[in-house]
């Protein structure tokens, strides 16, 4: 009976800790989430299920910070840290998930409505609310602090960007909270606006735009992409592969390199992006108290650039004549979880005006500018931290 002994002591029941289990409860949370309430399943599907493996006892499936990794009996590394070392700490996989992005992307009406670009500024308030909180109140270092406030960003892949340069321990649960938090925006949005709005200003109708010439779209990829990298250039692998991914889409002549960019290439880089941070969320690196400050900060964060955006939008009111006035409201979809914030914004403001304003276009432009502003917030991190 050696061989079976022998059997058992391999097993991975052997090796089990209560911190599998804990793990093995996480990552079904989230995959429960991302089925039953469609809360972004594209990512928390893979991020839960990644999380799940890494936590398998002697599987070889966890990826690690460290850049020795574990070795498997035959001298190999784990398949996922393999993926981490190629695909995260190259910064290669985030900057891909951009690229298709831009290409899926339709900025028009950023275009038609330019001053929406501040409202996309405004929103990324709580980026750095919640880092000095991290920083002054928690005790974070001051690189922890930043990846933890880019979660106001409401952007995943640049929150992991971000992470994974400058404190790349605390990838798993920045990714977690960041994903979280934007499929919470029909959530936690609606309650902000209406604290900070009042019933006439939800109600207020946005005035026409003029459309956006052909030209203008094709540029705007070009000059953006081009001034954005030329000021923080830090900030160019997302913002350059975002304008390219955008140009390839708008250009009418690169359909199947639009095509190719916005759907297999982005979905091959989401599955892996998603399974190899789930896969550094090992027990002993997840379950500890930072964890659940960075979930608190996070929610801070995002409450936080929600509000920057409604409240900018009402002090730019108090300077544009009345016939240019805009709907507050509109400031919130600032965040730049494409396409939802936009989307509550309209459902919220439909609702409020009984049906008579529907501003969904209107909130595209701050929605689409958040992204851009997110991202360059990564690169004023990076420039500062590096």
């Amino acid at each position: 009976m050696n061989w079976f002994e022998t059997l058992i002591r391999a097993s991975g029941f052997a090796g089990l800790s209560w911190q599998n289990a804990v793990m093995f409860t996480v990552g079904g949370g989230l995959i429960y989430l991302a089925i039953k309430k469609h809360y972004e399943p594209l990512l928390l599907i893979p991020i839960g299920f990644g999380a799940v493996l890494a936590n398998l006892p002697d599987a070889m499936l966890s990826a690690s910070p460290d850049p020795s990794g574990a070795i498997d009996p035959h001298g190999l590394p784990p398949l996922m840290q393999m993926v981490y070392d190629v695909g995260i700490r190259t910064e290669f996989l985030p900057p891909l998930i951009f690229l298709g992005v831009g290409a899926l992307t339709d900025f028009r009406p950023l275009i038609r409505r330019p001053l929406t670009f501040l409202l996309g500024a405004a929103a990324q308030l709580g980026i750095f609310m919640a880092a000095l909180a991290a920083f002054y109140i928690f005790d974070f270092s001051m690189p922890e602090a930043a990846s933890i406030g880019i979660i106001g960003g409401a952007d995943g892949p640049t929150s992991i960007f971000l992470t994974a340069i400058l404190a790349p321990h605390l990838l798993g649960a920045v990714a977690v909270a960041a994903y979280s938090y934007m499929s919470l925006v029909p959530i936690i949005q609606p309650p902000i606006i209406r604290l900070l709005t009042t019933p006439r200003e939800r109600k207020m109708p946005m005035p026409e735009a003029k459309p956006a010439s052909t030209t203008a779209v094709i540029l705007f990829p070009i000059v953006t992409g081009v001034l954005a990298s030329l000021a923080i250039p830090t900030c160019a692998p997302l913002i350059g592969l975002l304008m390219f991914g955008n140009l390839l889409r708008e250009s009418g002549v690169t359909d199947r390199l639009s095509k190719a960019a916005g759907g297999s290439l982005i979905n091959i880089t989401t599955i892996f992006l998603g399974l190899v941070v789930g896969s550094t969320m090992t027990g002993q690196n997840f379950l500890n108290p930072q964890t659940l400050f960075i979930l608190l900060l996070g929610a801070v964060a995002f409450a936080f650039s929600t509000a920057g955006g409604v409240i900018f939008a009402k002090a730019l009111n108090l300077v544009l004549p009345a016939h240019r006035r805009i709907n507050p409201c509109i400031g919130a979809a600032g965040v730049s979880a494409v396409p939802m914030a936009a989307r509550v914004v309209q459902n919220f403001v439909s609702r409020q005006s009984d049906g008579k304003v529907n501003p969904l276009m209107a909130a595209m432009g701050p929605n689409v500018a958040g992204v851009v502003g997110s991202a360059v917030a990564a690169g004023v991190f990076l420039t500062l931290l590096r």
